[in-house]
């Protein structure tokens, strides 16, 4: 049980899944961009049920959300610091049917929920996650390709354009039912972002986890709901592009760790074979017909993010054979992902 003195279902007596939406955030810094957020959920045409922020170890923010935003409920993170245990968190303070979680630098279109439960209709679907468009603070960098908006936290080229069966969702726009984290524990503390540190692939590991625990469930991608999310120019650079790059290798090795390499890797491999050279082509006969120069970097965008990614999967996977030996000189086994009461 997730919570034994909560409520399995919300009220239902309308025929109405109910929502709880779920913010962390964890700096002062983004505070205009969290209240954003916050008031976009306010012009929800399906309002939540209740609106839960949760600060990550700031008890500085904790108390400023508390004082300004009395109509949320404000928990602090009570796991391991970082977004993993904030979302576990949250998870554990819903008592709604539905748990939704945005970023706090996101802005929700005013029909996001109301598109983000219309696939809950069927019983097998157990997530859905939507489309995460990039709202460039300053302009958008025409060196980098849309096959690699996810470097950002956008939805990228390759994508579904269509409600579609995915594997994982982009962690700024997704929901599952809150049972799902009664049955299979929540997200996996050794994964996802820790302040502003790049990391990430919590969301890909729990959706394989929760879709291999339920024969026949499935998580859809529902491009209709949107949101919008803040880049900030600190994130169109080229070395955080190769930061991110290098992170998110880092993280799927640890996702293969846990889910083995053939779920861990079933996108990664369509993506890698199939997306981006398509990408290349498109970029270097835009080099050469249109003599758009634009082309000729984002053509080297896609080898060196490539590059960067493999190189951090490569160490990442040096790393876990490591660990896995040690693990078994102390006869330890894989950590479980309990979610407990706070």
């Amino acid at each position: 049980m997730l919570r034994p003195d909560a409520p399995e279902r919300a009220d239902t007596s309308s025929g109405q899944l109910s929502v709880s939406v779920i913010i962390c955030t964890y700096t002062d810094e983004r505070w205009d961009e969290l209240c954003d957020a916050l008031d976009s959920l306010g012009r929800q045409r399906l309002a939540p049920a209740e609106i839960i922020v949760v600060t990550d170890h700031n008890r500085g923010l904790f108390d400023r959300v508390r004082a300004e935003r009395p109509l949320v409920t404000v928990v602090e993170n009570g796991g391991q610091r970082g977004l993993s245990g904030a979302r576990n968190t949250g998870v554990l303070t819903a008592s709604s049917d539905i748990v939704a979680f945005m970023d706090d630098d996101a802005i929700a279109e005013n029909d996001w929920l109301e598109q983000l439960i219309v696939p809950y209709a069927s019983e097998d679907v157990i997530g859905v996650g939507g489309s995460v468009e990039p709202y460039w603070v300053d302009q958008r960098p025409r060196a980098l390709p849309e096959e690699f908006y996810w470097v950002v936290g956008c939805s990228y080229r390759g994508l579904p354009t269509a409600r579609a069966v995915i594997r994982n969702f982009i962690g700024a726009n997704m929901s599952y039912r809150r049972a799902v984290f009664q049955e299979v524990g929540g997200f996996r503390a050794t994964l996802g972002r820790v302040d502003s540190t790049p990391l990430g692939c919590e969301e890909t590991e729990f959706g394989v986890r929760a879709t291999a625990a339920r024969p026949g469930a499935v998580l859809l991608y529902e491009p209709l709901a949107r949101v919008r999310h803040r880049v900030p120019p600190g994130r169109t650079t080229w070395g955080y592009f190769r930061a991110r790059c290098y992170s998110e290798g880092l993280s799927k090795a640890e996702v293969v760790r846990h889910a083995g390499a053939s779920a861990g890797l079933r996108s990664e491999r369509s993506y890698t074979f199939h997306t981006l050279p398509r990408a290349l082509v498109r970029e270097l006969g835009a080099t050469v017909r249109q003599a758009d120069r634009a082309a000729i970097l984002r053509a080297a965008a896609l080898g060196i993010g490539v590059a960067w990614t493999s190189a951090g999967y490569v160490v990442g996977r040096t790393r876990a054979r490591m660990n896995t030996a040690s693990s078994r000189m102390t006869a330890s086994g894989p950590s479980p992902v309990p979610l407990r009461r706070v």
